[in-house]
């Protein structure tokens, strides 16, 4: 995003809706997805959702400006959720029940070994190639997909043809826009008209939502589902575990560059270590679903992923050891990965016979809108605590309101002119007679600390509502 923003002149408003768009759309498009491979075929939504990115993604790499990059965002998030929408349903139906754990397990441990090697290439990448070059990597990937799709994907019987909910679709993309533009504009206020008009928008339209999804024949997602207590509480681990995925990774590279200044190849790089080992404990991962049922995995991955939280609540700081960032991001990769497995196993348990589509399509509909809000959650959060830290330390040096302001304004102001990068100058921050960088930090622990709380809260309701036997698919 910094080489973006210089060389496409991105406004610095612009390029976190620049960032996150393509998830919005994701988020938004991928239930009616659901309906579509159901009643078109699951392979021709694939094999069109991987032809679709391969072209985006070499137009993105052709874009002449940042309006012309947004829209190939829009319809690379298009061209996603057809891929994300059908993969796991395929996966329902072309492995048998008893092999579907281990199945998701491999599943994830390729994931896995993706996010751990994607953001290093991708670093590596930009620095010595440039930006452009980065978009040329999905088509490659789009390409073996697609070969093999080809090769050994048969379409399963697919149903009469029916309707789309394009209206319950549409209610949920404008409450997910609304929601996340709302958590953006919180940051400056919550009593703004920008921060609360968004945010009532957003609870209009997912009323709505559930009012007509009760009604319509045909309706986007089952809200039926929901009585189970284990499909909803893997629903919201979907949620929580992209949440945290996409949120750590957002303060993660802020900590990085702007506190300890690292550059985004070594931010990139900490995903690295462990990779293998957790590709290995998510492969085990499957066989243990398979074998206990994914409760007692589930409940153990969300407490990975508190764990991970809690280890930056207590350590992090401005000199803080760098393999203790290692180990954090380490447990947060393995502990989302390991709960995306469980939670999936027991989101494709509930699907019936002709309908794998439209429930499998509950999985990256919730992932993926916890994938939009963890930044703007994230952030708000740290700019709460941050603000409360750097109020107190003027307080304590005696400096006014008004004074601590314009050094914060003046440290902002150079993180904007360059996105992602280490805008608090050390030099700039002694003028201000603050120690900025430790009121970011100590904002950094709060944060961490009370997004904690949603894992372990979900941990207690997996061990309090679901079976410990596996349920019979309907």
């Amino acid at each position: 995003m910094p080489q973006i923003s210089r060389a496409l002149h991105v406004p610095p408003e612009v390029v976190g809706f620049l960032g996150g768009v393509a998830t919005l759309v994701v988020a938004a498009a991928v239930l009616a997805v659901g309906n579509l491979g159901d009643a078109y075929g699951l392979k021709r939504l694939l094999t069109l959702g991987l032809v679709g990115s391969a072209v985006v993604n070499v137009l993105s790499a052709l874009s002449p400006g940042y309006v012309f990059l947004l829209v190939m965002r829009l319809l690379d998030g298009v061209a996603l959720a057809l891929i994300l929408g059908v993969a796991l349903a395929l996966l329902k139906v072309s492995v048998p029940e008893e092999r579907r754990p281990a199945a998701i397990g491999l599943f994830m441990a390729i994931e896995m070994v993706l996010c751990g090697v994607t953001p290093a290439v991708g670093g590596w990448v930009v620095d010595a190639f440039g930006w452009r070059w980065l978009f040329l990597l999905v088509p490659l990937i789009a390409l073996g997909a697609l070969a093999l799709t080809a090769r050994h994907v048969t379409e399963p019987p697919a149903l009469r043809r029916r309707e789309v909910d394009a209206l319950g679709v549409s209610l949920v993309g404008l409450a997910l826009l609304s929601l996340v533009h709302g958590f953006a504009e919180a940051q400056n206020g919550i009593t703004r008209p920008q921060a609360w008009l968004p945010l009532a928008a957003s609870a209009i339209a997912g009323v709505l939502f559930v009012l007509h999804e009760r009604r319509t024949p045909a309706p986007a997602l089952q809200l039926s589902l929901f009585r189970s207590g284990a499909f909803t509480v893997a629903a919201l681990a979907s949620l929580t575990l992209n949440f945290i995925a996409a949120g750590f990774s957002v303060v993660l590279g802020q900590f990085g560059s702007v506190i300890l200044s690292l550059s985004q190849r070594a931010i990139g790089l900490l995903y690295l270590p462990g990779t293998l080992l957790s590709a290995a404990a998510i492969v085990l991962s499957g066989r243990l679903i398979g074998k206990y049922t994914p409760r007692p995995v589930l409940i153990t991955s969300l407490l990975l992923l508190t764990a991970s939280s809690l280890l930056m609540a207590a350590t992090a700081e401005p000199t803080m050891a760098l393999w203790i960032l290692v180990l954090a991001t380490w447990l947060a990769n393995l502990g989302s990965l390991v709960a995306s497995a469980s939670a999936a196993e027991v989101i494709l348990s509930h699907a019936p016979p002709g309908k794998a589509g439209v429930v499998a399509a509950v999985q990256p509909t919730f992932a993926m809108t916890g994938y939009a809000l963890g930044p703007a959650v994230y952030l708000l959060l740290l700019n709460l605590f941050f603000q409360r830290q750097w109020l107190n330390d003027a307080a304590e040096r005696g400096l006014s309101v008004t004074e601590a302001e314009e050094a914060v304004d003046a440290t902002r102001s150079a993180m904007a002119h360059s996105p992602g990068s280490a805008g608090y100058d050390p030099n700039l921050l002694r003028h201000s007679g603050l120690d900025l960088g430790l009121d970011f930090t100590d904002g950094l622990r709060l944060t961490m600390l009370v997004v904690s709380l949603l894992p372990l809260s979900l941990a207690v309701a997996a061990y309090l509502l679901m079976p410990r036997r596996t349920p019979t698919t309907p």
